[in-house]
């Protein structure tokens, strides 16, 4: 059972930067695509950006730019940089293994809460 832990989280001023880390266990990680998803208040879970086993990276509209996702296969863990945050931004981040269409592969970790003041 593949266990996501993402961290990294915090309270940002519009403008600001935070950088979000997601640790896999197993050896999944090597040869998986992995996504960045977030949930804001109200809302649903929507996809923000994905990595591929090659560094291949893609970005939603809303945070190409601003955003930039990475991984470290020695450290089986994704990072997403997140620059000149707004709030809109705001939610609870997750990440996840990632399929076709971005359809997330595995249950979800309990995520990290980002929440950019205006």
């Amino acid at each position: 059972q593949v266990q996501l832990v993402e961290s990294g989280g915090g309270l940002v001023q519009a403008g600001g930067s935070l950088r979000l880390s997601c640790l896999v266990s197993g050896r999944i990680f090597r040869a998986t695509t992995m996504g960045w998803y977030r949930q804001a208040p109200g809302k649903q879970r929507e996809w923000v950006a994905g990595i591929t086993r090659d560094s291949t990276t893609n970005y939603a509209d809303s945070v190409k730019t601003r955003f930039t996702i990475s991984r470290d296969n020695a450290k089986n863990t994704a990072y997403l940089q997140m620059n000149s945050l707004k709030p809109e931004d705001t939610g609870v981040y997750y990440c996840n293994a990632e399929g076709s269409l971005h359809y997330p592969l595995n249950s979800w970790g309990q995520g990290t809460q980002v929440t950019v003041s205006s």
